[in-house]
């Protein structure tokens, strides 16, 4: 039985052995710089490593220490589970409803629209210019406006005070993860069969809710998923903004992710063992719930 599967495998890859020699430099390239990095970083967190001596195995100590000894750890997976649960869902719904939203205008307003929605993303390394925005002084744009109205008497220290620092930090992600999931929905909506519509109206469709939900939708799944995905990733990946707008490490830790714990132990106290730990704790975290999209967006 496991002999004939095996030889139907093999029948297969032959017939269409064409295709798969077409994405062999693609997958040779994938296996180098993905797969060898993973599977390198899990063997080298069950080690003490510190880069100028050889790795020493130490079997399970680096996950041991994680969760049982080391308490910036969990305010970490804390506030990035935070981060992602609330700006995660809240871009990916956004890029949807805009791109939703863009696509019923006519082509050339379509493309400067599309051209404007998507700038924050091209200009995502300027956003220091939030600084000078969330400034903790009187000289602050959020501070002056707001004294000036009189709702305040006295500056903010928006990027300073703990109990909102995180809060200013997500609204800054939000306006910087409008980008590739939002392109991926345009290009999703105009490749919907408009056949589809007229067979809809036919069958009882009566306004465009309807058309939303019982075609447009089930018609992009690919792009649902990937936009999904994407969102997931970039919400669980976040350190360069919190590191430089608000400092590293951030006052009592409130700001600080998984992936600044990661390069605090890698980058800078060279635990290189301790890091890979975190890194494929990161790595299943990301992976589950990936899984959990796919399973969620793919059911009818």
């Amino acid at each position: 039985m496991k002999r004939d599967k095996i030889k139907n495998i093999w029948k297969e890859i032959k017939k269409n052995r064409e295709s798969y020699f077409l994405i062999l430099p693609y997958f040779v390239l994938f296996f180098i710089f993905v797969v060898i990095p993973v599977l390198f970083g899990a063997i080298l967190s069950f080690t003490n490593y510190n880069i100028i001596q050889a790795p020493k195995f130490i079997g399970w100590s680096n996950y041991r220490r994680l969760f049982l000894e080391d308490d910036i750890f969990l305010i970490a997976f804390q506030n990035t589970f935070k981060f992602a649960l609330i700006t995660g869902p809240i871009s990916y719904f956004a890029c949807l409803f805009f791109a939703w939203l863009i696509n019923e205008l006519s082509p050339k307003i379509r493309a400067i629209a599309t051209l404007l929605y998507y700038a924050p993303a091209l200009s995502s390394s300027i956003f220091f210019i939030w600084t000078y925005i969330f400034s903790g002084d009187v000289y602050g744009l959020l501070n002056g406006i707001l004294m000036n109205l009189g709702i305040i008497k006295e500056p903010i220290y928006w990027l300073q005070d703990p109990n909102i620092n995180l809060y200013v930090l997500m609204l800054i992600q939000l306006w910087m993860s409008l980008g590739t999931s939002f392109l991926a929905f345009i290009a999703g909506f105009q490749t919907i069969d408009r056949s589809l519509y007229e067979a809809g109206a036919i069958d009882g469709i009566r306004n465009r809710w309807q058309e939303l939900w019982y075609i447009t939708l089930p018609s992009m799944k690919p792009q649902l998923i990937f936009g999904a995905i994407m969102q997931v990733t970039a919400s669980f990946a976040v350190a360069d903004i919190s590191a430089t707008l608000i400092g590293f490490p951030s006052p009592l830790y409130s700001a600080h992710t998984i992936v600044l714990h990661m390069w605090d132990y890698g980058s800078i106290r060279y635990e290189m063992g301790y890091a890979s730990a975190i890194a494929v704790i990161l790595f299943l975290i990301t992976v589950t719930i990936n899984q959990g999209v796919r399973r969620i967006l793919r059911s009818d």
